[in-house]
């Protein structure tokens, strides 16, 4: 229990917060003048504000402002307490700035009501606000009240925090110059709780977080006393004994309003539309440099997504992305050997990050000439199988070529075959996320990213589908996309797509984790679930036609990875993926959320063998 609330302080110290430690713990103090104060939004609420301002400010030496807004509290509080570390990373504080951290609305000493993925208004008074127009006010307050600074404003999260930034580029302030989204949330219907609609259940422990309002100003967290006590060392065992969704639901969140909201909008209906930021990304015309990781658990498609829609809309944009060899929030910690899981990618990645690509980012917006490009590349991208950077001038880059691998008959194919391949899905028996039983317990999943998908292999509820060994590298770079078609004799069933690298039997990695038999290492690449009744429309949910022959297509998220001489290429499919994701009842409902083990039914599935798995692919 200990641990388990141990690791939870630590998950939520982190995602506010990723960075280096600095060389003592006095730097900060010794360096900064703190301020405390509340800044009214343009509706009377007021936010509570925490500035970092540097001893040696002047009216001839001016800095500028690097803002945080934050869900997760800007602790600690009281002028004479400070932070060990401020600002995106160690370089940055050295450099000194303006340091400005916020609780957003609802959120430990700031007023207000709380709303997850606060949606976007069409403002027709002053007083209807968001996120972007409390990011105005802040800039607005900070630039008029704070003295000698520069006039520029800068802001970066990560996270949640990731999320206010996103949304913060559309504050349109003019001294709002340079925005570093980081692992930000995009949509929700595709982003940490849901991925294509579908519910992740490895999230089940994280909902008194964001669902729970505080009833006054708290300097510390209120809803401690309300998450699901570790049972056992075997996080499976909970999940097992949980039963249904609904079970979980009604035993521990039912007064969680966040959990309550999930569980009646099973649909993308106006409450999920109004929390996907996309459509909103337009006309943003200063510098956005977004980053993710490419094993992020939690926010894979938000940074992916929000690059390519400004890419799109914005073209006075000067728009960058960064995708490296990370879990969620990994840029902003300096590990040395750098590991994923169990797969070591190379050293001092992040250090590398922080200090030619995200200190360079703002030091050139914020101190230099905004006017001007900073010099990074359109596209800096860590290919995970090569492990090495790559610079892509577009991306995806226009060079990549679409490739179709065909699924026949255990085999990836070049082109399409006539028969099938089934398998039996029973809900009561699920398909493993993992057999690693103690990442159950888990806050969040993060190592099932890069996990050895060996123990799935030559279960009778999984695909299986493999080339020759290869020949000669192959480079998949951009997107993937699943062409599944499919019969079930059920109504209902979801299907878990996996790209998988599969080792040499001799492979010797450069550096390796102690018990790991890396030879035959079956690391996943990339992966993703879709629910067939979203096959059509994610507004509706429509049932299969039982034995019937229907096509279900779906996007995987991008991938920058070699598959490398001597290794080979598989793809594994299972309509269960426990605990990981909710399972499926496999008979249509309207609102599955609601299934009792009552509307379990087990199907036989085919996967034709016209299926196929679209990639692009780099020569």
């Amino acid at each position: 229990m200990k641990n388990y609330f141990s690791m939870l302080l630590m998950f939520l110290f982190f995602v506010g917060t990723a960075q280096n430690t600095p060389p003592k713990d006095t730097y900060v103090k010794d360096n900064f003048t703190k301020q405390e104060f509340y800044i009214p939004m343009r509706d009377g609420t007021k936010l509570f504000t925490a500035v970092y301002i540097p001893k040696d400010i002047s009216n001839k030496n001016k800095y500028p402002f690097l803002m945080q807004r934050t869900c997760y509290s800007i602790a600690p509080y009281g002028e004479n307490e400070y932070k060990p570390r401020i600002g995106p990373n160690q370089f940055l504080m050295k450099d000194k700035y303006i340091f400005v951290y916020q609780d957003v609305r609802g959120r430990y000493m700031s007023e207000g009501i709380f709303t997850n993925m606060t949606p976007q208004v069409e403002r027709k008074t002053k007083k209807d606000i968001d996120e972007s127009t409390d990011t105005y006010d802040t800039v607005e307050y900070l630039v008029k009240n704070i003295k000698n600074n520069n006039g520029k404003v800068g802001q970066f999260g990560t996270s949640y925090p990731g999320f206010y930034t996103a949304v913060g580029t559309l504050a349109q302030h003019p001294a709002l110059v340079a925005s570093s989204p980081q692992a930000p949330i995009s949509d929700f219907w595709n982003d940490d709780f849901m991925h294509n609609g579908k519910f992740m259940l490895g999230y089940f422990r994280t909902f008194p977080v964001f669902g729970i309002q505080k009833t006054k100003a708290k300097n510390k967290a209120w809803y401690m006393d309300t998450f699901v006590k570790q049972t056992s060392e075997d996080g499976l065992k909970f999940y097992r004994e949980m039963g249904t969704l609904k079970d979980g639901y009604d035993k521990y969140y039912k007064d969680n309003f966040f959990m309550t909201e999930i569980m009646n909008h099973p649909n993308f209906d106006e409450f999920w539309q109004k929390r996907n930021l996309l459509p909103h990304l337009k006309n943003i015309n200063h510098a956005v440099m977004t980053v993710g990781g490419w094993f992020d658990a939690e926010d894979l498609s938000g940074p992916l997504n929000i690059y390519k829609t400004i890419e799109k809309t914005s073209p006075k944009a000067k728009n960058t992305i960064v995708m490296g060899p990370f879990s969620h929030g990994g840029w902003g910690r300096e590990e040395g050997k750098h590991f994923h899981n169990q797969i070591y990618f190379g050293d001092s990645i992040a250090t590398y990050y922080q200090k030619n690509v995200e200190t360079k980012f703002f030091n050139h917006y914020l101190k230099g000439n905004t006017k001007q490009d900073a010099g990074l590349p359109e596209a800096l991208m860590y290919d995970t199988g090569a492990k090495q950077w790559r610079e892509f001038a577009t991306y995806p880059p226009k060079e990549a070529k679409k490739v179709s691998f065909y699924l026949a008959n255990g085999t990836l194919k070049n082109t399409a075959q006539q028969g099938s391949s089934e398998y039996y899905s029973d809900p009561n028996n699920p398909v493993l996320s993992s057999d690693n039983l103690k990442d159950f317990n888990g806050f969040t999943p993060r190592n099932y990213m890069s996990e050895d998908q060996r123990f799935a292999v030559g279960r009778p509820d999984v695909l299986t589908f493999t080339t020759d060994v290869l020949t000669e590298d192959m480079t998949f770079a951009g997107e993937i996309l699943a062409k599944l078609n499919i019969a079930s004799t059920s109504t209902d069933a979801d299907f878990a797509v996996k790209l998988i690298d599969v080792y040499p039997e001799d492979f010797k990695p450069a550096e390796k984790k102690d018990g790991v038999i890396y030879g035959n290492y079956h690391q996943m690449v990339r992966s993703e679930i879709m629910p067939a009744r979203f096959r059509n429309s994610r507004e509706k949910g429509e049932a299969l036609v039982a034995n019937q022959k229907t096509a279900v297509n779906f996007k995987l998220q991008d991938v920058v990875h070699t598959f490398k001489k001597g290794h080979k290429i598989q793809i594994q499919i299972s309509s269960t993926w426990f605990p990981l994701f909710a399972i499926n009842s496999q008979k249509f409902l309207d609102n599955p959320n609601f299934a009792t083990k009552e509307d379990y039914t087990k199907a036989f599935i085919k996967v034709f063998e016209d299926s196929s798995i679209e990639v692009e692919v780099l020569k």
